[in-house]
């Protein structure tokens, strides 16, 4: 992944955004001075050297080890290079960490299925991190050379026309001229003496020192682009790293299900039961001797049946409700609404069932944020919006609570982030101070095919 660090040009620095400073002079007489550049500027006039070197290296080492393929020595030296490329793409990170404010995570790992210096050759080679950042070795030089070439250009020119004014008595002064010569020949000189030439010229310095920040930055965006695509993780293996991620979740939230049950049987059906079967017992031992006492030992049991049964099936329900697998989310949807402790409006505009997988995460995240309104929100209505759109699942509850609802927290909120992220979800929360309360969920969208 990679990320900026936000210190943008032209950033709105307005009232209702704490925390930024407000600038007096706008963004283009700024930029020339902010560190921002010069960290760039720097950026670009280190680039040349150290592709030079990198270039070299690479170059040098791949032709040695492509010429001593025909001899065993040519497949260590070839690997040689490799992680001698790997090892100059982690300072070319952090180089880009330092001076640009990228943000680029480490490459995948070398995988190696046993030890030994052989099983280390044949990692590398079989890197594709390893070859992109051969890559990177080669097309870095060419393209320095021109950001060199242009940014030292446009620089130099920018800052020289711009103090002209300043420095305009050393011409006539140390070389015998009256400025700038902008025309010579055996009759005739032109030189920007006078001054409203000097006022031209220094203006259009001016011009060329507020077009240079934008140069720069335009320039190594493209480095950007180089270190994020070559030096970074590949998408194949970010998108390993996120579903190995997903994996854990789902493994962590099935376990603790699994937990949830366990305890909400061992402390409410089961204990219920244990002491159903004990009464029952004691009503035996009393029906002979004392038969009224036993009738009303058996009334007692029996609405201790009746509880548990209640219990069992409330259980039930939060495994997976009947009514969601037999009539769908819009049944299953207005049944959780109505045990809301607020009225809720429920829509579901679907035209086909989606899988039960989907089906079942789409009504526990309803059902948790009918819950999360019921003890928290202290609201008045809800509602509950259910649509697709292309291939998304869309799931949205509104209500006019007192809001201050944060996924950061590490509440409830987070946890259902989590699950729904675990399918390639995605969770956004609105929920201002003193409200309302929009939470927007997207699931992906899989068909039915067989129940």
């Amino acid at each position: 992944m990679a990320t900026y660090d936000g210190q943008g040009y032209g950033l709105d620095t307005g009232p209702g955004r704490p925390g930024e400073r407000r600038h007096r002079l706008p963004a283009a007489l700024r930029a020339p001075v902010e560190g921002r550049t010069w960290r760039e500027l720097g950026h670009v006039l280190l680039s040349l050297p150290i592709s030079v070197l990198l270039f070299t290296y690479a170059v040098t080492m791949v032709s040695l080890g492509a010429g001593l393929l025909v001899t065993f020595l040519g497949v260590p030296v070839l690997a040689a290079a490799l992680a001698g490329c790997r090892g100059f793409g982690a300072v070319e990170r952090a180089r880009a960490r330092g001076l640009l404010g990228l943000e680029v995570d480490e490459p995948e790992p070398l995988r190696m299925k046993r030890q030994g210096f052989m099983a280390w050759i044949g990692a590398v080679l079989k890197s594709g991190s390893s070859w992109r950042s051969l890559l990177y070795a080669v097309l870095q030089l060419p393209w320095a050379v021109f950001s060199f070439a242009v940014v030292v250009t446009v620089w130099s020119v920018g800052w020289s026309l711009l103090t002209y004014p300043l420095w305009f008595w050393v011409f006539p002064v140390y070389t015998g001229q009256g400025g700038i010569q902008l025309y010579g020949d055996e009759q005739h000189r032109i030189y920007l003496d006078n001054p409203f030439e000097i006022t031209v010229t220094a203006l259009v310095g001016l011009l060329f020192t507020i077009a240079t920040p934008w140069i720069v930055r335009a320039l190594t965006t493209v480095d950007r682009v180089m270190v994020h695509g070559l030096l970074g993780p590949s998408r194949l293996a970010t998108r390993v790293v996120e579903l190995e991620s997903d994996r854990g979740v789902v493994v962590d939230t099935a376990a603790a299900d699994l937990r949830r049950i366990e305890r909400d049987l061992h402390d409410g059906a089961q204990a219920r039961l244990v002491n159903l079967a004990m009464d029952l017992g004691l009503a035996k031992e009393k029906l002979r001797e004392d038969p009224q006492v036993a009738a009303q030992m058996v009334d007692e049991a029996h609405g201790e049946v009746k509880t548990a049964l209640q219990e069992l099936r409330d259980l039930a329900r939060g495994i997976h409700p009947a009514v969601l697998t037999d009539r769908g989310l819009d049944a299953a949807l207005s049944s959780v609404a109505s045990r809301c402790t607020v009225p809720v409006q429920v829509e579901v505009d679907l035209a086909e069932r989606p899988a039960p997988a989907i089906e079942g995460i789409a009504y526990f995240t309803v059902s948790e944020l009918l819950q999360n309104i019921s003890k928290h929100a202290r609201a008045t209505w809800a509602a509950v919006e259910v649509w697709r759109t292309e291939n998304r699942l869309m799931l949205q509850v509104v209500d006019n609570g007192v809001g201050g609802a944060d996924v950061s927290r590490g509440s409830g909120l987070a946890g259902l982030a989590e699950r729904l992220d675990a399918v390639d979800g995605i969770l956004v929360v609105d929920s201002p101070v003193g409200g309302p309360t929009r939470v927007t969920a997207e699931l992906p969208w899989r068909a039915e095919r067989t129940r």
